[in-house]
């Protein structure tokens, strides 16, 4: 039996390599997390993956909505492999959009960056291709139970509008219940 540690570290190995992370692993670290958050409202990026994920998730929570953001894989991979960071810090640049000011190197230590091993062009493309093959029955077991909503497109500042507006249909405005509480 594996403390939650150890299968976080267990899970870093898979990803390291550019694999995707066992069902049986994956499932006990997030449902582990969910714990205990059953009077709130929350929004889970990347899980469930596969089939069975969203089978072991049914049994413990009411699922009421499952997006689907429908990225060419291209625009993905040019995003991800595209980042790099500084170390020490955690700073994330991204050499499209948020680049350093000198081009490999930090913007306040001055130290070089590096390219996560799960950032480089050839991961990339592993796990997208595994992500592709193991998701697609997901889409297709959420479309099948009438929970399923896809948005399409290239950019977060396209995409993002319509995402916020449908989900404004679907969760309380917390900002409206907040004001009439005594």
């Amino acid at each position: 039996l594996l403390t939650f540690t150890e299968v976080g570290i267990l899970a870093k190995s898979y990803i390291d390599q550019g694999r995707l992370i066992p069902d049986d692993i994956m499932t006990r670290l997030m449902l582990n997390e969910l714990k205990g958050l059953d009077r709130y409202n929350w929004l889970l990026d990347g899980f469930p993956r596969t089939v069975a994920q969203a089978e072991a998730l049914d049994k413990v929570c009411q699922i009421d909505t499952v997006i689907d953001l429908d990225v060419p894989f291209e625009n993905i991979k040019c995003r991800l492999t595209a980042r790099w960071i500084h170390p020490a810090s955690g700073r994330v640049y991204n050499l499209e959009f948020s680049p350093p000011k000198v081009r490999g190197i930090d913007d306040i230590t001055g130290e070089p960056l590096v390219q996560r091993d799960d950032d480089k062009p050839e991961t990339v493309t592993k796990r997208l291709q595994a992500y592709d093959a193991e998701t697609r029955p997901v889409l297709e077991y959420y479309r099948e139970k009438g929970l399923l909503k896809s948005f399409s497109g290239t950019e977060t500042n396209k995409i993002w509008p319509h995402i916020y507006a449908f989900l404004q249909t679907k969760l309380p405005d917390v900002s409206q219940k907040d004001a009439a509480t005594p």
